[in-house]
């Protein structure tokens, strides 16, 4: 009677994630001298596991006079709840060099899921074929997480031949491989596959949903959901809401996300932790912050991820203060920040000028937290130091940090030299930079420019020569603005939209205004040799100055305009928009792709560093 109690208890322990009510019972366990009663130490093991409590977990995995198959399946599954597959990998072996036994088909899937976190092609392969050969080669379960794994390691041709081996294909195979094409990309195989399947349930919809939107294809699962929703579906998990409202975080679709999260709030699942986070990172992504912290002011428990998404979106939003205040609750909180805690604390930090507290930051994510600093931690820091003119410190960052500094890091830190005209730390910039062979095209205006402004005039006829040999153009800008149901998009120097005569109207208007009150243009990015005039008229056709304007001319009087632009915002649409906003006397929000800029009484909130 007592055993069975406990083990009902400590089940209820791992599905409730109970940690501290899992330490009582053991306690509890050992009082009444039931520790070596059989299927107790297993039962525990398995319980402690999914309370997260991975330490006690090894210290009574290492303490088990009889190990079995039970217990290897619970201590590698409590490595991979942990998010170290590593682990689970690395103490694999001692499962048959010293406990002697062979792996069995809960042990192959824990195994095959470690492979697919870390990628790792090529023990999954050895895991395969040690599967096949072994007397469960014809266990589903396995196969469907061999599915996955080579899906997510980008095999879906593998992923199908494992697929298709499977002689009666149940609902877990369908849809693994259903989410592996769409996770893939392949849109037209994940459909094709869907549609041929004979019950399309939840699980199957949500494979296909968001491994779409995993794969970059949000559009499309945004109207797979719609679909979804006009078949009836009933959303008994809400996975797939997380995924359609992540979606509408990357496409920056505003009013689709609210629409979202009304069908939460009627579901009953806006105090699910990781639904709260995603509304959280919305709302911050669709440039709309304040309601970010009404809903991360509202959530009862905030896990890092919370935290985390609230921190970053202020940072973004150039809230620093903000964003450093909400840290320093964080740790009052007591939750541990993480590595992308520090990039938005560190990234906040540099646009608004805070050297010593960012270089003090850094320096606690590395000592405080034990947190090994990667290439974007070193590219914030090095942002900040060249951005508050510590050039000659930021120089010596990317010499001697442990990675290879990319193009984007010695084209931030030539940028800064241009800004403080320091041409000799600039040229050597340049030249390190040049030996990179660039690809983007900024890169190559910014070379022609620092080498100009030196008057070195036969590099900069050299650089000129590349960008014509190597063929280099920007990529087509395009802009996007929304209202309710009905999606803009604007592409860079395209007049053929059905309201190009009202559009063309308005911008003539708006620059005549600005010009009487001090614009004057400036064309230095302009790629092509054109005459200064017609370099005007290319600036006066960017795709978010046609977007303000289609905006300007149907959107209520006074309220927010919201564009989302693939391209960073170049320097003339900037000063542009901080006019544009004095004269309408409304608030511009333009999501660009580094950062959100809010124009309002002609200034940014950015301060002119993006």
């Amino acid at each position: 009677m007592q055993i069975s109690h406990y083990l009902h208890q400590l089940q209820l322990c791992g599905k409730r994630q109970t940690p501290l009510t899992a330490k009582k019972l053991h306690a509890q366990i050992i009082k009444l001298s039931l520790k070596e009663s059989e299927p107790l130490p297993n039962t525990l093991l398995n319980a402690y596991g999914k309370c997260g409590l991975l330490q006690d977990a090894y210290f009574l995995f290492e303490e088990m006079p009889q190990r079995d198959h039970v217990s290897w399946a619970s201590i590698l599954t409590a490595y991979n709840l942990a998010n170290l597959p590593n682990k689970t990998l690395s103490i694999f072996p001692t499962m048959f060099i010293v406990d002697k036994l062979e792996p069995d088909h809960f042990v192959y899937a824990t195994l095959v899921k470690a492979c697919a976190s870390l990628c790792a092609v090529r023990q999954g392969k050895q895991v395969h074929a040690r599967f096949v050969l072994s007397p469960f080669s014809d266990d589903d379960v396995v196969k469907s997480s061999l599915i996955d794994m080579y899906a997510k390691c980008g095999l879906p041709k593998i992923a199908r031949a494992v697929f298709d081996s499977i002689l009666a294909k149940n609902a877990v195979s369908w849809t693994a491989m259903i989410s592996g094409y769409a996770k893939s990309g392949l849109k037209v195989e994940a459909m094709e596959l869907f549609s041929s399947f004979p019950v399309k349930n939840l699980y199957s919809w949500t494979a296909l949903i968001s491994g779409l939107v995993q794969s970059g294809k949000g559009i499309d699962g945004c109207y797979l959901f719609l679909e979804m929703r006009r078949e009836g579906i009933d959303i008994i998990d809400p996975l797939v809401l997380s995924s359609v409202v992540g979606a509408c975080a990357n496409l920056a679709v505003l009013e689709f996300g609210k629409q979202l999260h009304g069908l939460i709030i009627a579901l009953g699942y806006e105090s699910c932790l990781f639904i709260s986070n995603a509304l959280v990172d919305m709302y911050a992504k669709c440039s709309d912050i304040l309601a970010a912290k009404e809903i991360f002011d509202r959530m009862i428990y905030k896990d890092v991820v919370s935290w985390t998404s609230i921190i970053v979106g202020a940072a973004q939003h150039g809230r620093a203060k903000e964003a450093l205040d909400l840290y320093d609750d964080m740790v009052l909180a007591g939750v541990k920040p993480n590595e992308v805690t520090f990039v938005g604390l560190i990234y906040s930090c540099s646009h608004a000028g805070l050297v010593r507290k960012g270089r003090k930051l850094f320096k606690s994510m590395v000592e405080d937290y034990g947190i090994k600093p990667s290439l974007q931690h070193f590219t914030c820091l090095l942002d900040l130091l060249s951005r508050s003119g510590h050039l000659e410190e930021a120089e010596n960052l990317i010499s001697t940090m442990p990675f290879k500094p990319d193009e984007p890091m010695w084209a931030a830190l030539l940028s800064a030299c241009k800004h403080h005209r320091n041409i000799q730390i600039g040229l050597r910039v340049a030249d390190q930079l040049l030996s990179l062979n660039p690809e983007d095209p900024s890169t190559y205006i910014l070379l022609s420019n620092v080498y100009a402004s030196a008057g070195l005039w036969e590099r900069m006829s050299m650089v000129r020569r590349l960008m014509t040999a190597k063929e280099v153009k920007k990529e087509p800008g395009h802009s996007t603005i929304t209202f309710g149901k009905e999606i803009q998009v604007f592409h860079a120097g395209h007049t053929c939209h059905p309201m190009k005569d009202e559009i063309f109207g308005m911008l003539k208007e708006l620059d005549e205004e600005m010009r009487k009150r001090g614009y004057v243009p400036d064309t230095s990015a302009v790629l092509h040799d054109m005459e200064e005039q017609e370099k005007e008229r290319q600036l006066f056709w960017h795709s978010e100055r046609l977007a303000v304007a289609y905006g300007l001319l149907k959107s209520v009087p006074g309220t927010n305009i919201r564009i989302v632009k693939n391209l960073r915002v170049c320097g003339d649409c900037h000063t542009v928009f901080k006019f544009l906003s004095g004269i309408v006397e409304r608030e511009l929000i333009v999501r660009d792709a580094t950062r959100y800029h809010h124009f309002k009484d002609g200034r940014c909130s950015c301060n002119d560093f993006w």
